[in-house]
């Protein structure tokens, strides 16, 4: 079977130079202990392993933090530059292990969608955009240039989910404690970021975006009654503003909206959460994607399980490769294979 990874993450040798000069934040602890996000050998050998069984190929792009997060516009311009120069020189020199990138911004620069559009030149797939900037909604009108571009590219934006121990979960506390801002938090941005991009009329404004949310659209296949007959009577819960008016201004149900988006099979190899997502997107929305090399192994055991998964589902052969790759190769404008 083809497999085409559609989301995982890798950093090119400029950009991880450049980051290690600058101190970016969890670099060091995280990331360090995982040679397979920064090191080339190491993770051609990764893909190669997988090639063996396969046809196994990435589409890669940075990992975490958010460039956004690590100074002023100035510097995160640079560092897109050197970070999707690197990506696209990689995918140019190494097509048999890497088949496609995605482009990140400096989403707190001015000129975030000029950089889009030179990615896009440069052969980007589509755009990594975590599910905040800096703290601040992506329906800001600051970002909306960013999704224009994407939609007038015919290229996705990929919904990275970010969010910090600084958020605490109680109002009583300053942080977040024992990773719950991670475990549980992540599902949460990645679910608040979609319904920002719902209810602010984002996806009537612009019906070519394609949006992605990462690790199977996080909690909404889940909460699909609270989408659908929940969200149905919003504004019965509100007091101090009329949201039933917002929901006479959508054109559709809110739920059909959320069954719009993309969304990818890195559910860290849970079978259960891979079947609900499916039931909810159906084989025409789901991409396969690993979130390698995060997994406790350093790379190779979100890839074998997320392959288990699928191998293990009642599918059809064309639902298969739907999954598998062509999906894929339709949402990021890449040649379909035969």
């Amino acid at each position: 079977m083809r497999y085409i990874d559609a989301f995982n993450h890798f950093f090119p040798p400029a950009i991880w130079k450049r980051l290690q000069d600058i101190g970016g934040k969890d670099i060091a602890k995280r990331m360090q202990g995982v040679p397979a996000i920064f090191d080339l050998d190491e993770r051609l050998r990764l893909v190669d392993r997988f090639r063996k069984d396969n046809d196994y190929r990435q589409v890669i792009s940075l990992g975490m933090p958010p460039l956004e997060s690590l100074g002023d516009p100035a510097l995160t311009t640079e560092l897109a530059k050197i970070a999707n120069d690197g990506l696209a020189d990689l995918v140019q020199k190494h097509p048999d292990q890497f088949c496609g990138w995605l482009a990140s911004l400096p989403m707190n620069a001015p000129g975030a969608a000029k950089e889009a559009e030179r990615a896009f030149a440069a052969g980007a797939n589509g755009l990594q955009i975590h599910t905040n900037i800096n703290g601040a909604p992506l329906d800001d009108p600051r970002f909306f240039p960013v999704f224009e571009v994407a939609a007038k590219a015919g290229r996705p934006i990929m919904l990275h989910p970010a969010r910090g121990s600084d958020m605490p979960d109680y109002k009583t506390e300053t942080k977040s404690r024992f990773e719950i801002w991670w475990a549980f938090g992540w599902p949460y941005e990645t679910s608040a970021a979609m319904a920002r991009l719902v209810f602010s009329g984002m996806l009537d404004k612009l019906p070519e975006l394609r949006v992605l949310a990462h690790h199977l659209g996080a909690m909404v296949p889940y909460f699909a009654g609270r989408v659908g007959p929940g969200w149905d009577q919003l504004g019965k819960r509100t007091s101090d503003e009329d949201l039933g008016a917002l929901l006479g201004e959508l054109k559709r149900r809110p739920l059909d909206y959320f069954k719009d988006f993309y969304a990818d099979t890195a559910t860290f190899g849970s079978r259960p959460a891979t079947v609900c997502g499916l039931d909810f997107y159906g084989s025409d929305r789901v991409l396969f994607a690993s979130d390698c090399p995060f997994d406790p192994e350093r790379g190779p055991g979100y890839i074998r399980d997320t392959i288990a998964i699928i191998e293990s589902l009642e599918l059809s052969p064309i639902d298969r490769e739907k999954i598998c790759f062509r999906n894929a190769e339709a949402l990021f404008g890449m040649k379909a294979s035969d």
